[in-house]
């Protein structure tokens, strides 16, 4: 997959885990089942597109320090996240029930600097890295200014309730398809000028 394409299904595929996440939890509890491993693997699968998009979004901001560390850090909070919902897809399938899966989680989050790492504060590091690199990028004029708050709504409704994840999801959707677009633009103009000089004769 291109990193055009990337922009788009990113968010598309954290709307599905939002979802799927609602939907799990209409039984009064979360996992483990079909829903839990399913809406996990789409996290994991948008998280995975984040790699290209922090990379295109450090080019397009001109590939200076600020980019860099700001990519850096999406990267180190891309790290954090995976881990932690690898870790709840393995619980998920070592657990028969929602309780089982309350222990097992407890025993890992005891282990000395899982806490901190994995769910406390390594997965900031993906939303700052986000944040970051979407402001440089309005600053330099080449997003809207309001794309960043589109980014800090899709990063604050979560905290606020974690319901509204999708409606966050479709807010980041709004604000990537411009960046999805310039790559498109951008991309022509390099393709024709790298034809043989014969070919476009």
């Amino acid at each position: 997959m291109n990193s055009r394409l990337a922009f788009v299904a990113a968010p598309l595929f954290v709307l599905v885990y939002g979802i799927i996440r609602i939907l799990d939890g209409l039984d009064g509890s979360r996992g483990p089942g079909l829903a839990w491993t399913t809406g996990h693997l789409a996290f994991l699968a948008a998280l995975a597109l984040f790699v290209p998009i922090f990379w295109e979004m450090r080019r397009m901001a001109g590939r200076n320090v600020l980019s860099t560390v700001g990519a850096a850090t999406g990267f180190a909070g891309i790290l954090a996240v995976s881990a932690q919902f690898t870790i709840d897809l393995v619980v998920g399938f070592l657990s028969t029930d929602h309780a089982e899966m309350g222990v097992l989680f407890d025993r890992i989050q005891a282990v000395p600097g899982v806490s901190i790492a994995i769910y406390d504060g390594g997965p900031y590091l993906f939303y700052l890295g986000q944040l970051a690199l979407v402001i440089q990028l309005a600053v330099i004029g080449r997003v809207k200014v309001w794309t960043p708050l589109l980014v800090m709504l899709d990063l604050f409704l979560p905290i606020i309730d974690r319901d509204l994840i999708p409606v966050g999801a479709i807010f980041l959707l709004v604000s990537f398809v411009p960046l999805a677009r310039r790559l498109t633009t951008t991309a022509e103009p390099a393709a024709r000028s790298a034809e043989p000089v014969a070919a476009r004769a």
